[in-house]
This record gives structure tokens, sequence and C-alpha cells, in this order.
């Protein structure tokens, strides 16, 4: 039997998942990272873009997140995200449209260039994993 770990992925409103998987891989936002069971302890800020994992039974299961943060503690993967959407729920046209509206927004100062580079970036994260499905 391969070794296995828990994912808790949570969310301000609810525990989305509390399951057994065999490895994930996610969007740091400074990067990818892939983890395995017996990892060395760590905390990760996530990027906007996907989350994918095995699970027990060799299924691949794709979510878009939000950023966030990510914890490997022992056998437990903790992710902790604004907002988690399985792939399959992912709507092309409505990313293109998110997207549309942070290019088009004006922005002045440092606080709304940053809102509006991040609404970007959540926006083509979302619009590519649309197009994966």
């Amino acid at each position: 039997m391969a070794q296995e770990f828990r994912l808790l992925l949570v969310t301000p409103e609810t525990t989305l998942l509390d399951q057994s998987i065999q490895s994930l891989r996610c969007t740091l936002f400074d990067g990818q990272i892939g983890i395995l069971p017996g990892r060395m302890p760590m905390v990760g800020r996530l990027g906007y873009g996907e989350l994918a994992f095995d699970s027990t039974d060799g299924a691949e299961i794709t979510y878009f997140v939000d950023g966030g943060f990510l914890q490997v503690q022992g056998n437990v993967i903790s992710v902790l995200t604004e907002q988690a959407i399985p792939v399959g729920e992912l709507n092309a046209a409505d990313a293109e449209k998110l997207l549309e509206e942070a290019l088009a927004r004006p922005a002045v100062g440092d606080e709304q260039c940053n809102a509006r580079e991040r609404d970007q970036s959540r926006a083509r994260a979302m619009l590519m994993l649309s197009h994966q499905k």
C-alpha cells in the first residue's frame, strides 16, 4: 500500500475537504511545488492557480485556489484559501470577463495598482485552468 497523507482544504466559510491523498501539486506565489508523503514540515504562501492531488483511489482531482497558505506537518497538509473551485465548475467566459474588467479598470497609486494586478493574475489563472478541463 502506498503511503498516504491527509488533506484539509479550508475556506473562510467551510472545510471543503478532509480526505486521504497520495500526492499533491499546487501553485505557490513564486512557483510550483509537489508534495509526497514524508515531506519535511513547511509553510508556503499560495498563489492563484491549480491545486491538484491524487486521491487514494488513483483519481486526480483539481481545484482553482485563490491564494492563501499551505502547511505540511507530519502526515497532514492544511490548505487555507479564500476560495477553492473545482476546475470542472470554472467557466472560461466568466474568467475572460473578469480579466477584461481588471485590464480596463483605472488605477492610481500603489494600492489600486496592486489590486488591479492581483485581479488580473487571478483571472488569468482561472482562464488557463478553465481551458484545461
